[in-house]
Formats: structure tokens, C-alpha cells, sequence
């Protein structure tokens, strides 16, 4: 009685601080996708603002690491759900609002544009860019305000995102992650991360996960920007080693929990594979060449020695050897085990797996002594090796705050008092703050048509789509781009037109973009995204079911007012406009225009539609 008569006392401060806006939040039916380190916070915010009902999406367990700053979690948590316990935590707070967690991936089949568009708001807490351009796209198609963001060791970041008003995620670029020339890791490092990568995503793997094909670490692109010209000169004789040393790891890692295995793998990475390197003269005639290091030559320096546990020193070279021989034995042992018992024998990195840890940091210290580059501590060689850049709880909890704020204003539906709200603790002013952006038009996620398209995905091959839909109704020509997740079909590429949408992975709510590559500009037809629906089967016999949705984003010359968006995911109206009857849509801005700062829109041009394309007044389009 104590505890509902405080929750009740806090409920009645929140309506005196909130006023009429208390009702609609109590109303309202949110989702927050990722319960980390910015989640925690926000659900904590959104259970003691009494918001009606939330909804938690993580794929994500708990780790030691994570309880220094994720208040939600605690160490009888480790190993559980992120979502789940988040859920059983925070539901203490204020027992009056609805929770419902899913340990999920949010890119899963059950979470479509439908099930978006049953939200009022959802908030991104995520903590990778994948993620987050999925959960940006599916708030577009569904119509449902967006509140984007992110935090890096001191700074944070929040923005709006409202469908057709304000930029969306994908409307500036992003920095992807950065990758490393595959010739620079492999043969010519000079720096701690270059030996780190090559421990973690080539040596690791090869002897105990996937092939380093796999890994986006490596930039097999070896253009000479990345300063690796002289890879080029000796580029044939090298891709023959590489070759050569992947073929005998293959053969060693056969001895693996044989007293020699050890000794096999350092002789070939550290002393025969080095040899080899030293000998392509033309490779160090700029830079100093590796000294290769014998099983025999680090025998002699560890006896009497013990395997070291401070992960705040830097070992020496005979503590490497120790922490590498030793990791290699419980790495084996793991992998023995597992394929005594008939399962899965492949190990993935982890930074918070010691023996995957161990074997990375001695790895990457041998592999730097021998190219003369300073080595590190394992302390930072797991800051390195697992992209960590330390998280602060202090600025995820100011950044789950200013989310709540910004999300009363959506919900006042006073958009245009909404800002993009910029933190940081190392200038003058820790918080500032800028207006909300229009729409990019050249943007390739929000400046686009889209399209609900009902078919029978079995049934409906590519080639059907192409022909009786994007050319005999939309009047595409040849010269069209498929992409789903990839490049699915072009002029010049068209091996899948036989096969079904679910032979190319097109499924119920799966996005196809069409891409117009025509010559003419002037003939250029507007850019579609097309979300796929599944048809119920045996309602008839045709592959495409009839009426679709369609929706034209609006591209006036001037901004349409921030507080005129329908701010609801639960209005399913199109803010778009509806082709006339002789088909006229407009087309987005040329990419050109930002770059020569025109402000002008171009002028809309025509799609011509076939005859047999019915506008019906609720808003759809039938297909016959």
C-alpha cells in the first residue's frame, strides 16, 4: 500500500508539472528500440512520466562490463536479456504503465511497417548504424515521429524525425567504420592497430572462426589513396604468399591440442611467414623491414618466467610468448570440447572473453615487437580491438533526458519547437542547439516515392514485377536498378529475373527500391520504394492483389510547416499527394542541387502511367 501510495504521490506531481500534457501521455503508446547504456536511462524517464504504454526491443544479453553504467542490471543479470530484465527492473518504478520487452532483433520479420504504425513515437537508443537506418526507415514508411540518439565517451546527440518534414537519419552521410587495406595489415604495419586487426580478424579466424574474407575490417579495395602504392609493385607475388600461408595454417591447425601446436603457429606467423616478407626487397625500400623471431630464439628467454595477469602493464616479449601459448591451450581445449560434443567449432572475438583477448593481445605485441611499433597493454588493446570508445553514464542519462523533452513537443504536436540538440562537456557551453532541417530531396530513403505492393511472394517473380508492373504501369524502361539489401538485378546483370521474391529473400515486409538509370534526364522517371506485403494465399490466382498504396512525399519549394504533420503513427492517411488521372508525380531534386546551393526545385516532371491504372478516392491505386 506504501509503494502504490507513493507511485500515486509521484503521478499527481508529474500531471501538476506536465498540465494537459500528462492526459495525452498517459495515453500514448511508445517504443524504444535498444536497452543499453542511452536505454536504461529512457525507460527509467518514460516508466516515472507515467507514458501509457511502452514497448523494448534489445537483442542484446548483459555483460560484466555493462553494470558500470546500465543502473538497470545487475551482476545475478549477466547472460540474461537486456529487454527482459530491463522490462522486470523498471516496472517497479510506477507500476501504472503497460511494459512489454521482446528479446529481438528489431530487423525481424515481426516487427513490419503495421506494427510500426500502431506507435505514437518511437525512440532510437542504439548503438550502430545498421540498426539505426532500418529503424529510420521503417518510421518513414509507417508515418511515426522518430527521436534519434547517440552518445560518444562526453558528447551526445538527439534529433527529431518527422516523415516529409524534417531530415531524416539518411539525409547527411554518415562515417562508416573504418576499415583497413588488406595489403597494409597483412604485410607492411606501422601501427598498433594494424597488428591488432591482423590478431583479431586474420590470425584468430583462420585458426579458429571464419575465413577473414568475412571480416569488414579488411578494405580489399587497395586503391592508392590509402597510401599502399607499394603493395601494386609486388602485388602478384604476394597474393601467391598469402595464399601459401593460408593453406598451411589449414594444415596446422589439424595439430591442435598437440604438445607442438604452440610451437607449429609461432614458427609459421612469427618466423617463416616474416622471412618470407623480408625477402620482397622492393616492399622496404622506403621503411624498415621486419625482424623475424624463432620458437627457438623465445624459448630461451622465458624459463623460470609466469604467465602475467595485469592487464594495466605492458608485458615484455617473453610474457607475450607465455600469455599466447597459454591462450592457445584454453582456446583448443574450447574448441575439442565443443566438437567432442557435436557442436558448433567456431569461435568469434570477443573483448569480453579473456581467452579471446589474451590470444589477441599477444598475438598483436609479438607480430608489433617484430615490425618495431610500440606495443600496448591489453587494457588498451581491448579499447582498440573492440572499437570502444568509453561510455560515460553521466552523458547517457542527460541524453535520455533531453529525448523526453523533445518528445513532449511531438506530442504537444508543436514540432517547430523541436530543436536538434547537440552535448558536450569540452566547450564553453555543454548543451547547444540548432533548428530542425527539411527533408533533403536528393536523399535516397526519404526522397523517394513508396509504394505498398500485396503479392503472392512465391509466386511473383522478378520479371513479372519489372514488366507488368514497373514498365506497364509506371512506364520504366530498361534501364532500371533493383536493390534489395543488394543489387539484385540492372541492364547489365539480369541472372535472377526467373526467380520468385522469396527465392531472393523478398519476404513480407521487405523493401525493393527501384532506381531509374535512364540516359535522359528529362525522361527520368521517379524513384520508388516499394514495401512488400504478403498476400493471404488462395484469395485468387493472380500473383498481384489489388488495391496498393501509394505515396508521393511532398516537395513544395518551401518547407511545409513543422506543426502541420499529422503527429500519430495511428493515422494511417498518406501526408502525400495522389497521381492525377493522366499520372502526374513529382520527381526528387537533383543530387546537383545541394552541391551548387540551389534553392529553386526543379520543375516536376510527368510519369505516364498506363491506361489500366484506376485512382481510387480513399487514397489507393488499382492495378488491373
Amino acid at each position: 500500500m506504501a509503494r502504490m501510495g507513493s507511485a500515486a504521490g509521484r503521478n499527481k506531481s508529474v500531471k501538476r508539472s506536465l498540465g494537459p500534457l500528462h492526459a495525452v501521455i498517459q495515453q500514448s503508446k511508445v517504443l524504444m528500440v535498444g536497452a543499453g547504456g542511452i536505454g536504461c536511462e529512457l525507460l527509467k524517464n518514460l516508466v516515472l512520466t507515467g507514458f501509457g504504454e511502452v514497448h523494448i526491443v534489445d537483442l542484446d544479453t548483459i555483460d560484466l562490463s555493462n553494470l558500470n553504467r546500465q543502473f538497470l542490471f545487475g551482476r545475478q543479470h549477466i547472460k540474461k536479456s537486456k529487454a527482459l530484465v530491463a522490462k522486470e527492473t523498471a516496472s517497479k518504478f510506477n507500476p501504472n504503465v503497460s511494459l512489454v520487452a521482446y528479446h529481438a532483433n528489431i530487423k525481424d520479420s515481426q516487427f513490419n511497417v503495421e506494427w510500426f504504425r500502431g506507435f505514437d513515437i518511437v525512440f532510437n537508443a542504439l548503438d550502430n548504424l545498421d540498426a539505426r537506418r532500418h529503424v529510420n526507415q521503417m518510421c518513414l514508411a509507417a508515418n511515426v515521429p522518430l527521436v534519434e540518439s547517440g552518445t560518444t565517451g562526453f558528447n551526445g546527440q538527439v534529433q527529431v524525425i518527422a516523415k516529409g518534414v524534417t531530415e531524416c537519419y539518411d539525409c547527411t552521410t554518415k562515417p562508416v567504420p573504418k576499415s583497413f587495406p588488406v595489403c597494409t595489415i597483412r604485410s607492411t604495419p606501422s601501427q598498433p592497430i594494424h597488428c591488432i586487426v591482423w590478431a583479431k580478424s586474420y590470425l584468430f579466424n583462420e585458426l579458429f572462426g571464419a575465413s577473414e574474407d568475412d571480416s569488414a575490417e579488411f578494405d580489399h579495395s587497395e586503391d592508392a589513396e590509402n597510401g599502399i602504392t607499394s603493395c601494386v609493385a609486388v602485388k602478384a607475388q604476394e597474393i601467391k604468399n598469402l595464399r601459401q600461408e593460408a593453406a598451411e595454417l589449414k594444415r596446422i591447425r589439424e595439430t591442435m591440442g598437440q604438445p607442438e601446436f604452440a610451437e607449429n603457429i609461432f614458427e609459421k606467423v612469427f618466423n617463416k611467414d616474416i622471412i618470407r616478407l623480408a625477402e620482397m626487397k622492393d616492399m622496404w625500400k622506403t621503411r624498415k623491414a621486419p625482424n623475424p623471431l624463432s620458437f627457438k630464439y623465445i624459448s630461451a628467454e622465458i624459463e623460470d618466467k609466469a604467465v602475467p595477469t595485469s592487464d594495466q602493464k605492458i608485458w615484455t616479449l617473453a610474457e607475450n610468448y607465455l600469455v599466447f601459448a597459454d591462450s592457445l591451450d584454453r582456446l583448443s581445449k574450447r574448441i575439442l570440447e565443443d566438437k567432442k560434443a557435436g557442436k558448433d567449432v567456431i569461435l568469434s572475438f570477443d573483448k569480453d572473453d579473456e581467452d579471446t583477448l589474451d590470444f589477441v593481445a599477444a598475438s598483436a605485441n609479438i607480430r608489433s615487437h617484430i615490425f618495431g611499433i610500440a606495443t600496448q597493454s591489453k587494457f588498451d588493446i581491448k579499447q582498440m580491438a573492440g572499437n570502444i570508445i568509453p561510455a560515460i553514464a553521466t552523458t547517457n542519462a542527460i541524453t535520455a533526458g533531453l529525448c523526453v523533452t523533445q518528445a513532449f513537443k511531438v506530442l504537444k504536436k508543436k514540432l517547430s519547437d523541436a530543436r536538434m540538440v547537440f552535448l558536450s562537456m569540452s566547450g564553453d557551453r555543454g548543451l547547444t542547439t540548432e533548428s530542425l532541417r527539411p527533408p533533403n530531396p536528393s536523399c535516397q530513403v526519404c526522397g523517394v516515392a513508396r509504394l505498398d505492393f500485396e503479392c503472392d511472394t512465391k509466386a511473383t517473380t522478378l520479371e513479372e514485377f519489372k514488366e507488368k508492373v514497373l514498365q506497364g504501369v509506371f512506364g520504366y524502361s530498361e534501364s532500371i536498378s533493383l536493390i534489395h539489401e543488394k543489387l539484385i538485378y540492372d541492364e547489365d546483370y539480369d541472372d535472377n529475373l526467373a526467380s520468385s521474391f522469396a527465392q531472393l529473400g523478398i519476404k513480407d515486409g521487405s523493401f525493393l527500391t527501384v532506381i531509374d538509370e535512364s540516359d535522359d534526364d528529362a525522361d527520368r522517371r521517379v524513384n520508388f520504394i516499394f514495401q512488400i506485403k504478403e498476400r493471404p494465399q488462395g484469395e485468387s490466382d493472380t500473383p498481384f492483389v489489388t488495391p496498393t498504396r501509394f505515396e508521393i512525399p511532398k516537395r513544395p519549394a518551401q518547407p511545409p510547416s513543422l506543426d502541420s504533420l499529422v503527429l500519430t503513427g495511428k493515422d494511417h492517411s498518406s501526408n502525400g499527394t495522389i497521381p492525377s488521372k493522366d499520372g502526374e508525380v513529382s520527381r526528387k531534386r537533383k543530387a546537383d542541387d545541394e552541391l551548387t546551393g540551389d534553392n529553386e526545385h526543379e520543375p516536376h516532371k510527368k510519369v505516364k502511367a498506363a491506361n489500366d491504372v484506376i485512382v481510387i478516392d480513399d487514397g489507393f491505386i488499382e492495378i488491373d
